[in-house]
């Protein structure tokens, strides 16, 4: 699944061919995704022009005079900037088209991603309202997270795994953030230090900063929109390294589950 380097880096790609782009045409192929798309959209858009595009957790936020598009990629989603005049392929589900010429083609095998429409602040949109701070703002800190803590029980990798807890921390980016950090990701959230948590907040932005600047991990579906793959993945430290060795202590990498999702740490360097 696109995690939160992802999103970013597609946010990134794409802007500069929709912002300030007027829509002539949206292109509806397959309305069945994770929720069908609003009968409406197209009505909503056609001839309105992308006044700004955020990004808010893992979902795209396509603001216009008159409401805003809220896009998630799903679990195999990916967008394209093409020609307006390439034929299709295959799950190729919405082209958004502009007066430039171009098109944003969402493509989604998996039919797991959404394109849903708001007229109001999207911020208060029921999927939006009750997520966490975004991990690299200015409220993502130590304080913020130790008081949020207290009394759990449940493993940290779980605790900032928790999209009502901070956005965008992914499985992939929770362990590798906790590896930097030396934290055991079975630890109970409880349990941790302000201090420690201190320590966390900085792995946290710097494995998010550098995935970004990489283009992110691209372990299954992801390529971004310039249809090159992110190369994160290259420096990952223990993801999907289970069996091999550390490379701060040599000793072999352990594979846990938590929260029903695959762990991988240094029972030797993490505590």
């Amino acid at each position: 699944m696109p995690e939160l380097p992802e999103i970013e880096t597609t946010r990134k790609g794409i802007a500069p061919y929709v912002v300030g782009k007027r829509v002539t045409d949206v292109i509806i192929r397959e309305r069945r995704l994770r929720w069908p798309i609003p009968a409406g959209l197209k009505r909503s858009l056609k001839n309105k022009a992308i006044r700004k595009l955020r990004r808010r957790a893992k979902y795209l936020l396509f603001y216009t005079d008159n409401g805003c598009l809220l896009l998630h990629l799903g679990m195999s989603g990916s967008l394209r900037i093409i020609d307006n005049k390439w034929p299709p392929a295959k799950h190729d589900h919405v082209d958004i088209v502009f007066a430039s010429g171009r098109a944003l083609r969402f493509h989604d095998p998996r039919r797991f991603g959404s394109m849903l429409w708001t007229k109001g602040d999207p911020m208060d949109h029921k999927l939006l309202n009750q997520l966490g701070p975004e991990p690299l703002s200015d409220a993502f800190v130590a304080d913020y997270l130790y008081a949020r803590s207290r009394k759990r029980t449940q493993a940290i990798k779980t605790f900032i795994i928790d999209s009502r807890i901070v956005v965008g921390v992914g499985n992939i980016y929770a362990s590798e953030s906790l590896f930097l950090a030396r934290i055991n990701p079975n630890r109970k959230a409880g349990t941790i230090s302000k201090a420690r948590y201190g320590t966390l907040i900085v792995a946290i932005k710097d494995v998010l900063n550098r995935a970004i600047e990489k283009g992110g991990t691209t372990l299954r579906d992801f390529i971004n929109s310039d249809g090159q793959p992110g190369y994160f993945k290259n420096e990952l430290q223990v993801y999907g390294r289970g069996g091999e060795p550390c490379n701060n202590c040599q000793r072999p990498i352990k594979v846990a589950r938590l929260g029903q999702r695959s762990t991988f740490y240094c029972a030797s360097c993490q505590t």
